[in-house]
């Protein structure tokens, strides 16, 4: 396992330090990466938090088959690695397939099962197998309690790293509904928990051709989350949310993370002593 993703994970285990998962949703270029990546990094030293940067190179899963997907897994990684290096933060990651796990896994401190892809055993058995952390989402289809035999295929296959992350449950026509109790459920598996605040206010198909969403809610739900026990929080971000080609409607304007970030911080603090 790479000297970054052993460190990290014993800072991730650390309850008394909340932490974030964040950045736009697919990779556009690198200067947009590098952007929003030292933004971030910035806010996150300021305020104690501790920062992941996320981007996915390849959107498998969206409304439209004409829709932007990324740069693909080769370019894709190349950018996520300078990123790494140059921002000097933790790398996230999408994976699709077990031979992507297996690749992605050498480069990314913490590669990611998609919400819909989580009950793919192979693909969960060869993330486990990566050297990377493993986040893995719970599917939209699943009570949080399910994710425990999510969990042990995973740790079954040699990965006690792992991350579990609620993202909203569907509720039929176009809408999810987050529900807090998730949260103490997935704690109960011993791992630490995320809270998905940018997929859970998502209308999937919402807008016709793509999802809409209602970013508005998503500081509420974090907060929510926070109050709630979770470890880490899962936020998306843009400079300019309304010319992302993924995901807009439901992402934090890249100039108000630190405010909500500070709230979210300070609400953490209070509920960890």
């Amino acid at each position: 396992m790479p000297d970054s993703a052993t460190q990290l994970w014993k800072v991730l285990q650390k309850p008394r330090r909340l932490f974030l998962i964040s950045g736009p949703c697919v990779i556009e270029s690198e200067s947009l990466c590098i952007q929003i990546a030292d933004s971030l990094r910035r806010t996150c030293a300021k305020l104690g938090i501790n920062f992941i940067f996320k981007a996915s190179y390849d959107k498998a899963n969206r409304t439209s088959g004409k829709s932007f997907r990324g740069p693909g897994l080769e370019r894709g990684l190349e950018i996520l690695s300078w990123v790494r290096n140059r921002v000097g933060v933790p790398v996230l990651t999408d994976v699709h397939s077990p031979t992507e796990a297996a690749i992605a896994g050498k480069v990314a401190d913490i590669i990611q099962i998609p919400a819909f892809l989580c009950r793919q055993t192979d693909l969960i058995e060869a993330a486990a197998k990566s050297p990377a952390i493993v986040n893995l989402k719970k599917g939209q289809f699943l009570s949080p309690l399910e994710m425990t035999q999510v969990s042990k295929k995973a740790a079954e296959r040699g990965s006690g790293r792992i991350l579990l992350t609620e993202r909203g449950t569907t509720f039929g026509y176009n809408n999810l509904v987050a529900d807090m109790r998730s949260i103490p459920i997935l704690k109960s598996t011993g791992y630490p928990v995320v809270f998905d605040a940018t997929h859970s206010v998502q209308l999937p198909g919402g807008a016709g051709t793509k999802s809409s969403g209602q970013s508005e809610f998503a500081p509420v739900l974090a907060r929510a989350a926070v109050a709630a026990g979770a470890n880490g929080l899962f936020i998306e971000t843009h400079p300019d949310p309304g010319k992302a080609p993924s995901d807009g409607p439901n992402m934090i304007p890249l100039a108000d993370m630190p405010h909500q970030l500070a709230a979210l911080a300070k609400l953490h603090r209070v509920v960890n002593g």
